[in-house]
């Protein structure tokens, strides 16, 4: 355990040094002279773009007159006369726009926001922290593995690491990150105001931060047992008892059920909590589509991206009630007696039933707005519209009704009937056709188009390759044959891990360096965006490719020790692994860095959409806020 305390420890400190750089620069935007591009004084004084106090500045996408804000709140009309003296905020973050606004300042306006970019930005940090543990986690799974017997931490801890890494990354990083991306650019893509419920919006949030406390208790538990067993020796003991749960992030019984272990109780409350918020998110989404869209964005002209959400809102709701319903009955048999789920009545198979049936539309739930976000990003830098819109769309909609269908493939080997095999082996090679649609759309897309080398459309293509070898990697545990011999193999790991590690989180950060000038109004830094790109392609691949290969000699997975002659591979993928976290270290400095000092942006076409009709809404309404601020600069 003092392994893991060090790397929680590692992570806080990286977080702290987050929080002082985004202090700092929120110190330097609330002074009394706001600019348009938060730059030091020094550039204002050079003759960058002066601001007054007096001017009265408004922004956004609303007309320069007075204007209402999220909240319901009056800004003061440019042009308007305010005392020099008094000074002017922007909310308390330097985004650049240099509007006048009443909204609280500082920590008050984080906790009490509903506007939905603020929610998108609270999503994406809270994604990125639950990133950064989860990796931490991983990498020190892949250290331990540097050794065939466990040489480094231990057994017990590998397998704690193990359950929590899982369970990190699927419900506390994709999903939150996902949703993020949703809140911030939804509205904005279909000339909305907000979210449908901005109140309920904001809530859908706010029960993720305690989920993450109740599901990593047990590390903070024993790091606060640590601390104050001096003090307290009797408290520590009781802390001591919210150990870090071993059972594996599936929970299968009747491990999960028959292990004394109070954190098992916490995971399943947080894990429930966490199904609430999403399903909250979801039913925010969907009437976000139907009700809210502006009158010129009908059905046809919906973005693909849009349209992954929508689907993606869609399969939520039908898949994470059941979720609820399953910790539930574990939460029971645990506690209260019930046997729901024992062993001599069969249960462990009726939790595989009920888990996979929510386990695998889950797959889909994470994989399909990354598909949007390639079909959205990549025709910006194809210089052309996407090939074959109606059949993306189509394909889209199709996977979401078969990813219901095929969830038994993943319990080939307990024993259920072949005929029921049979049928779910055929579903599963069916989803595989509407994936390879999407797939030739892309190629086609770049075929016929005119390709600009930047950092959005680099994460894409790595992304479509990752989900080429993943998704046909797919296709063969599809198979009951193939399925048998590996299935209880790392070729499962690998496969999974070129999915997630590679089109989900490729996806995300082509859309983060894509509307990183939007979002921030400068510009980040493209060498480091590369270096990032290259080191997190190879990562991934020499991670997957090691995890596959070695589960295709027949190497069992879950497990902290192995024969020595599987070292080389392991240790293979373990440097695959060690790319790949430094990437994201490069990713994270190049973040922080041109959020504080990058090149500001003066024109809204940074990539150069209009030329090629590819100016999207989100883009029109970045363009009216810079005209508005710039108006406001110079009133004459």
């Amino acid at each position: 355990m003092y392994g893991e305390i060090l790397g929680g420890t590692l992570v806080g400190v990286l977080l702290l040094l987050i929080c002082v750089g985004i202090a700092r620069a929120l110190r330097r935007s609330m002074g009394e002279i706001v600019t348009d591009g938060g730059e030091p004084a020094d550039e204002r004084e050079r003759g960058g773009h002066e601001s007054s106090p007096a001017t009265g500045r408004t922004g956004g996408g609303e007309p320069s007159s007075t204007r209402r804000t999220p909240e319901g709140e009056r800004s003061e009309p440019a042009g308007s006369s305010r005392s020099s003296s008094e000074p002017r905020s922007d909310g308390g973050v330097a985004t650049g726009y240099g509007f006048v606004t009443t909204k609280p300042t500082g920590l008050l306006r984080w906790f009490t926001t509903v506007d939905h970019r603020d929610i998108g930005i609270l999503y994406l940090t809270f994604g990125t922290f639950a990133f950064l543990w989860g990796g931490m986690d991983a990498m020190m799974m892949r250290t331990e593995l540097l050794s065939s017997q466990a040489e480094v931490f231990g057994v017990e801890t590998y397998n704690q690491l193990f359950t929590t890494h899982g369970i990190t990354m699927l419900f506390l990083f994709a999903t939150p990150i996902l949703f993020g991306l949703a809140n911030y650019f939804l509205p904005l893509l279909i000339g909305a105001d907000d979210m449908a419920f901005p109140r309920v919006n904001a809530i859908g949030f706010w029960v993720l931060p305690p989920a993450l406390v109740l599901i990593r208790f047990g590390i903070l538990s024993d790091t606060m047992a640590a601390l104050i067993a001096p003090l307290s020796p009797s408290l520590s003991q009781l802390l001591v008892a919210f150990e870090p749960i071993d059972v594996g992030w599936t929970l299968y019984p009747p491990l999960s059920t028959q292990t004394i272990n109070a954190q098992v109780d916490m995971v399943l409350l947080g894990l429930h909590l966490s199904g609430i918020g999403t399903t909250i998110g979801a039913i925010n989404i969907i009437a976000t589509v139907f009700t809210d869209r502006a009158p010129d964005v009908g059905w046809e002209r919906l973005d693909i991206f849009s349209w992954t959400l929508l689907t993606q809102a869609g399969l939520i709701l039908f898949a994470f009630p059941l979720l609820g319903a399953v910790l539930i009955m574990l939460l029971l048999d645990r506690n209260v007696g019930t046997s729901f789920f024992a062993v001599e009545y069969g249960g462990y198979i009726l939790y595989q039933h009920l888990f996979w049936f929510f386990g695998h539309p889950e797959v889909y739930i994470l994989v399909l707005p990354p598909f949007g976000l390639i079909s959205l990003i990549l025709p910006k830098f194809a210089g052309r519209k996407l090939f074959g819109y109606k059949f993306v769309v189509y394909s889209t909609m199709a996977i979401g009704v078969l990813s219901f269908g095929v969830w038994a493939h993943h319990m080939f080997t307990t024993g259920i009937d072949p005929r029921l095999r049979s049928a779910f082996m055929a579903v599963t090679i069916a989803i595989a056709v509407p994936s390879a649609v999407k797939v030739f759309n892309w190629i086609t897309t770049m075929w016929t188009g005119n390709l600009r080398l930047e950092a959005p459309l680099l994460f894409c293509v790595g992304g479509i390759s990752t989900f080429i070898i993943g998704g046909v990697t797919g296709v063969f545990l599809g198979s009951i044959p193939v399925d048998m011999l590996v299935h209880g193999t790392y070729y499962v790991v690998g496969h999974f891990h070129f999915i997630v590690s590679g089109v989900i989180l490729f996806a995300v950060f082509a859309a983060i360096y894509y509307w990183f000038p939007l979002m921030s109004r400068r510009m980040y830094d493209r060498p480091l965006a590369v270096v990032h790109f290259a080191l997190s392609f190879v990562g991934v691949n020499l991670l997957s490719f090691g995890m596959l290969i070695v589960g295709l000699v027949g190497l069992p997975r879950r497990s902290a020790t192995y024969p020595i002659e599987f070292l080389p591979l392991q240790v293979t993928a373990s440097l695959g692994a060690a790319l790949l976290a430094i990437g994201q270290l490069v990713w994270l400095w190049n973040m922080v860095q041109s959020y504080r000092t990058g090149r500001i942006v003066m024109d809204a076409d940074v990539w150069g959409l209009k030329r090629y009709g590819q100016f999207t809404k989100e883009w029109e309404w970045f363009e009216d806020r810079l005209e508005q601020a710039q108006r406001a600069d110079d009133p004459e």
